[in-house]
């Protein structure tokens, strides 16, 4: 990919819907799964943090990450880093994102960084129905899985946004 693709949605409202959905929290916790995670939803056994990132926050390692936590600052760096890096995954995957409107292309940067964007392609009929612009059609497939009943009503949101174009 050379960089040129430009994703419609905002992305600094798509980091707050993200706090509103993973929390934001400045010390080390686990997750539902029991997977340690820091800031707005940084998983840091799959992706951790770069040594480029902790020299960024002033951390000299990530021992000092899991005594001290971070800043509120440093959470919104991880994010943003965490976004872009999804985005450039789910582009790469499904190319058809790009075209897009805003709320359907936060609709599936929603789900794939909740779930990654590995399980978010297991999502063949609900991809299929995207390509041929069958919103209707992938709003009932985002509702027929165990995503679904495992975030409850945040699906119920994405679905009709991805049925209706609009939140």
């Amino acid at each position: 990919m050379d960089g040129t693709r430009e994703m419609k949605y905002n992305r600094e409202n798509f980091v707050n819907k993200l706090i509103a959905h993973e929390g934001l929290r400045l010390q080390v916790y686990q997750d539902t799964l029991g997977i340690d995670t820091i800031g707005i939803g940084r998983n840091l056994e799959d992706r951790g943090i770069t040594d480029e990132e902790l020299d960024w926050m002033d951390m000299p390692s990530m021992d000092a990450v899991y005594e001290h936590g971070i800043s509120e600052a440093d959470a919104m760096y991880l994010a943003q880093n965490d976004v872009q890096i999804v985005e450039e995954e789910l582009l790469r995957a499904h190319p058809c994102v790009e075209d897009l409107d805003a709320v359907r292309q936060l609709v599936v940067m929603d789900m794939a960084f909740n779930m990654g964007v590995p399980r978010l392609c297991k999502f063949k009929k609900m991809w299929n129905a995207i390509h041929e612009n069958k919103f209707d059609i992938a709003a009932k497939e985002m509702l027929d899985s165990r995503w679904a009943t495992q975030v409850k009503s945040r699906a119920v949101k994405l679905s009709n946004a991805m049925h209706n174009g609009e939140f």
